[in-house]
């Protein structure tokens, strides 16, 4: 009687150590997964913020918010000239140039419109702002033109050219002019106010 006891509790110990066994590698599969998974959403997440960083940097360490913007323009016509350097056969460069020259004007867009431009009429520059919107307008009628034209079309290097000089001054007339002349409104605490704001809306878009 005693063997047997003896046996049913070995067996009892036996099922129970299986199955303690089998739960807690099942656990630690779920478990492993679950970490990786956060892990890789974590390090997805570093990557943007690092990218938003990297993108943004360049342009905030120009100085105040008109150098700033001053250096996207740069970079933007910068964008345009290696489209123009492109030929009817190299469509695939010219289809990521466009996503990167789109992706560029819409952030520097982003943070004329929201900052600059309000700044514009706070300070009695109504006329100024309402022109500069009106031209930023003008430049998504050209992308829409560009993202709806084959990028193997005789007439696409034409658009550019007539897309960039569009840019180009717009540029000239806000480097010039307007910027200048808000500077020399405003005080240096919105003057700084102003850069804050521009790189902070920078950083969002990037």
């Amino acid at each position: 009687m005693a063997t047997r006891a003896r046996s049913r509790s070995n067996s009892s110990r036996s099922s129970s150590s299986k199955s303690d066994n089998g739960s807690a590698f099942r656990w630690g599969s779920a478990g492993a997964i679950a970490g990786a998974a956060i892990g890789g959403a974590a390090l997805a997440i570093a990557a943007n913020l690092g990218r938003k960083f990297a993108m943004q940097g360049m342009s905030a360490s120009k100085g105040n918010w008109a150098d700033s913007l001053a250096a996207e323009h740069e970079a933007v016509l910068g964008i345009f000239d290696k489209m123009l350097a492109t030929d009817d056969t190299q469509t695939m460069q010219r289809k990521m140039l466009l996503m990167k020259l789109g992706h560029a004007l819409d952030k520097h867009a982003y943070a004329e419109e929201h900052v600059v431009y309000p700044a514009l009429r706070e300070a009695n520059d109504v006329s100024d702002a309402a022109e500069l919107e009106t031209e930023h307008g003008e430049v998504k009628e050209f992308l829409y033109r560009l993202h709806h034209m084959e990028y193997d079309d005789p007439a696409w290097l034409d658009t550019i050219r007539q897309f960039r000089d569009s840019v180009s001054a717009h540029a000239r007339m806000e480097e010039d002019q307007v910027f200048p002349r808000l500077r020399g409104e405003i005080d240096d605490e919105l003057d700084a106010r102003i850069t804050k704001e521009v790189n902070k809306a920078g950083f969002m878009m990037a």
